[in-house]
């Protein structure tokens, strides 16, 4: 019997438990905004002795996880991740009863479930996309009735097992295409013919196994989150095919995928250009630079430099609530959520990213081991981390009047905001214009002479309390002064000056603002010379604490 037959008949084996499980009446990720995690190692590290803890109490892992607030999963999926032997691949080994049993214990939480088709045997990615090996000879043809008759059958015994999908990833990583050589792109392969048509197969295969009253959102996934050309390069290609998906799939890491700014401008970019919910389906960050197996990791002191957050509890949660912040503030409510990767991979022996077998599939010459153990939201031991803390719902409230700059369009006079200049001609170097990292406008100070100016609003009728200011700039440099500023609160004027970065949105804050009067003048200052130039996005103020 094939591993894939034979995980469809351990599935079916495990739907008949479906009935001892009593799932919440709605998950709560419905109609919310997704913070999640990728648990598709779980199963293997429970295995092999891993245990999770709250406050020093055991429990089950994804209790725990639920209960700070993450409300849904992604969960991989493999067609045949075993040899010809039996032996398994490893990292996970995430066949279809695998997958069900984790969606089972997902569902029973209350959570929501992205199901990711890797449409390969072991991991895929822009790297690599290997067809699984009862595919590799079939015919084009052949191969999208297989995909077709796949994704169909996964879906029905999902269905029949009481796990029916919310969202389904059609592809992992797919920036290069899947199903190599058929559904290759990139390299000098500009072609998206059919890789359009393999993703239409699955697509409509997933829809098949649907009554006309349930519905399953599409994800398409790419990796390098902040990089736009590839997204606009891929998705205009996508969009020529008619391919029909309802969200983006981004994975973003900050030490590989480029700036915050650049995620930033990317997920909004892309979600007007395409009308489109975008998602992070993976990210993560290390909170310690310990190696919890001895075998090496992909966070390290270079990692932690080039992302900007240091690698601590406190610097990982920072880390998170940043960039929560960023998906959802894109315009129209079309930040959709966060995955966390791998929350649970503990460094217990064995729980590798492959084991020998997977390793000699993949021709992988490189050591076995848990590179991941320093980015999960559990300590080496399984106590839970206090990042967790951020997996919450709420999101403080904006008190900025008009903070992207979007209420009038182009203008010399934005609603809301005051102006003052030293002299009628620094007048003119106030404006706002089109471009901005959240929305269509944003807010410059600009002349072709020297100019003095400020854009402010006062934010009254405050509880007294602890605030931080933020905004998003772009800044040309050369200026004698340039600032953003709070005062009249109640105490002295704070103010951070603009770091130089004219081609990356940079965010700036001052945290910490004591109001004890009940308002705050918040605002940007320039004293510039002729054509330095700074613009300003989303500005926000909120109460912490």
């Amino acid at each position: 019997m094939g591993k894939w037959v034979r995980a469809i008949a351990l599935a079916g084996v495990v739907a008949l438990f479906t009935s001892m499980i009593t799932p919440l009446q709605e998950t709560k990720a419905a109609g919310g905004f997704v913070m999640g995690g990728d648990v598709s190692m779980l199963h293997e590290v429970e295995q092999l002795g891993g245990k999770f803890y709250d406050q020093g109490t055991p429990k089950d892992a994804l209790q725990i996880l639920s209960a700070h607030g993450m409300n849904a999963v992604r969960l991989r999926l493999w067609v045949d991740p075993y040899d010809s032997f039996g032996n398994p691949y490893g990292g996970g080994t995430n066949d279809l009863a695998t997958t069900i049993s984790l969606a089972q214990r997902a569902k029973a939480q209350g959570m929501e479930v992205l199901l990711d088709f890797h449409f390969s045997d072991f991991w895929a990615d822009p790297g690599k996309q290997n067809k699984p090996k009862a595919w590799q000879s079939l015919t084009y043809n052949q191969l999208l009735t297989t995909v077709y008759d796949y994704t169909h059958s996964v879906i029905t015994q999902m269905k029949a097992a009481g796990v029916m999908p919310d969202m389904v990833q059609v592809g992992n990583e797919a920036s290069s295409g899947i199903l190599w050589n058929d559904g290759k792109v990139g390299g000098g392969i500009d072609d998206f013919t059919k890789l359009g048509e393999l993703f239409t197969s699955a697509i409509n295969g997933i829809n098949a196994a649907l009554s006309s009253s349930e519905n399953i959102e599409i994800v398409l996934h790419l990796d390098h989150g902040g990089d736009n050309n590839l997204y606009t390069w891929w998705f205009d290609k996508i969009e020529a095919e008619n391919v029909d998906y309802d969200i983006i799939g981004l994975t973003y890491y900050p030490f590989w995928h480029g700036t915050m700014g650049e995620l930033a401008y990317n997920l909004n970019a892309i979600s007007s250009r395409y009308n489109k919910d975008v998602m992070i389906v993976e990210t993560s960050y290390g909170f310690t630079l310990d190696d919890g197996d001895g075998l090496g990791n992909s966070f390290y002191t270079a990692e932690e430099s080039i992302g900007g957050y240091p690698a601590t509890v406190e610097g990982q949660t920072a880390y998170l609530r940043d960039l929560k912040e960023i998906v959802r503030d894109v315009p129209n409510n079309r930040g959709r959520g966060i995955f966390w990767w791998e929350p649970t991979w503990l460094p217990v022996a064995g729980a590798n990213w492959g084991t020998d077998a997977g390793k000699l599939y993949n021709n992988d010459t490189g050591l076995l081991s848990n590179p991941w153990d320093n980015q999960t939201l559990f300590d080496f031991n399984g106590n839970v981390l206090s990042t967790v803390s951020v997996f919450t719902p709420s999101a403080p409230t904006n008190l900025v009047a008009n903070h992207s700059f979007e209420a009038d369009g182009w203008t010399t006079t934005p609603s809301s905001w005051n102006r003052w200049a030293a002299d009628t001609a620094s007048y003119n170097a106030i404006k706002v214009e089109e471009n901005g990292i959240t929305g269509s406008y944003k807010l410059t100070h600009w002349s072709d002479s020297a100019y003095e100016a400020s854009t402010y609003q006062t934010v009254s009728g405050l509880s007294n309390g602890t605030y931080t200011l933020s905004a998003w700039v772009l800044n040309s440099g050369g200026q004698n002064t340039l600032q953003l500023y709070a005062k009249n609160y109640g105490g002295s004027e704070r103010n951070v000056n603009l770091p130089v970065s004219p081609t990356k949105w940079v965010k700036v804050k001052i945290e910490n603002i004591s109001v004890t009067n009940g308002q705050i003048e918040l605002g940007i200052y320039s004293d510039a010379n002729a054509d330095n130039w700074m613009n300003l996005d989303n500005v926000k103020l909120y109460k912490t604490n």
